[in-house]
């Protein structure tokens, strides 16, 4: 059989050069954006522990570690190959300062139970969890990259099975954060059921006129407070140029957080 094609890595800069990630090229999920804007729910000027998962490369993990210099990140990740992505970024030089404080736990975030305790995530842990769930319907076209597709791909009862995981590692109090496509709205809500309240939702488009991309998720663990519809947030306000928002540059560069009402 022939060698198989080598896999092109990069070293990505991220915050204007205040961590970098280590990336497959051509394969797998790329970090950008998304990840950005969900690390930018994160909001806390004290001791934070983190919990990021399906981490994949520790894009969204990482770029907390650098905003929040108290923050202790942990990156839940299923797939060996991206993990080990992950620890090459740790090793990098350029992050050496926030590297102390980012561990890797090597797990299925759908574990549920005892299993979930042995793979390293025990009860009542973190005060924040964050996340970027597969995405892509099952109806969608897949792709042949089979690192990609288990990235993307969603599956029944997924939001059910990864907020209940988020649920059990949280302290009482603590804040769930993810990022997903506006389809996923009624999952989400559903999901979060009685174990998180104070949803607060904000609709993310490209532009005035355009429909919707995204919507940025919070909510808070044990919370009765009612759902909460969020001003949208404009990625671009010329029409015109693809050149971000001042305020949305701020959030992409971990120069501000997306503060919850």
């Amino acid at each position: 059989m022939p060698a198989a094609d080598p896999v092109i890595e990069t070293v990505d800069a991220f915050h204007r050069g205040r961590f970098h990630l280590v990336q497959p090229k051509g394969r797998g999920h790329r970090a950008g954006m998304d990840a950005m804007l969900l690390a930018s729910l994160v909001d806390a000027t004290g001791r934070v522990r983190v919990a990021d998962l399906g981490a994949g490369a520790g894009a969204a993990g990482l770029a907390v570690a650098a905003r929040l210099e108290k923050a202790e990140v942990t990156l839940v990740e299923r797939s060996p190959e991206m993990i080990a992505y992950a620890a090459k970024s740790l090793a990098l030089e350029e992050n050496a300062a926030l590297a102390r404080r980012v561990s890797l736990v090597e797990a299925d975030v759908t574990l549920a139970g005892r299993a979930r305790v042995a793979a390293g995530l025990a009860d009542d842990v973190f005060d924040h969890v964050i996340m970027n769930p597969p995405f892509n319907d099952a109806g969608d076209r897949r792709t042949p990259d089979a690192l990609k597709a288990e990235a993307h791909a969603m599956t029944e009862g997924l939001f059910d099975s990864w907020i209940r995981t988020a649920g059990a590692i949280m302290v009482p109090g603590g804040q769930l954060s993810l990022i997903a496509r506006p389809q996923s709205i009624g999952e989400i809500i559903d999901a979060c059921g009685r174990r998180f309240g104070g949803l607060e939702l904000t609709p993310v488009y490209p532009r005035a006129g355009e429909n919707a991309v995204r919507i940025l998720v919070t909510a808070i663990k044990g919370s009765r407070a009612r759902l909460n519809l969020r001003s949208p947030l404009l990625m671009h306000d010329d029409p015109e140029s693809h050149k971000f928002s001042a305020f949305v540059d701020d959030l992409n560069n971990g120069r501000l957080a997306y503060r919850r009402k």
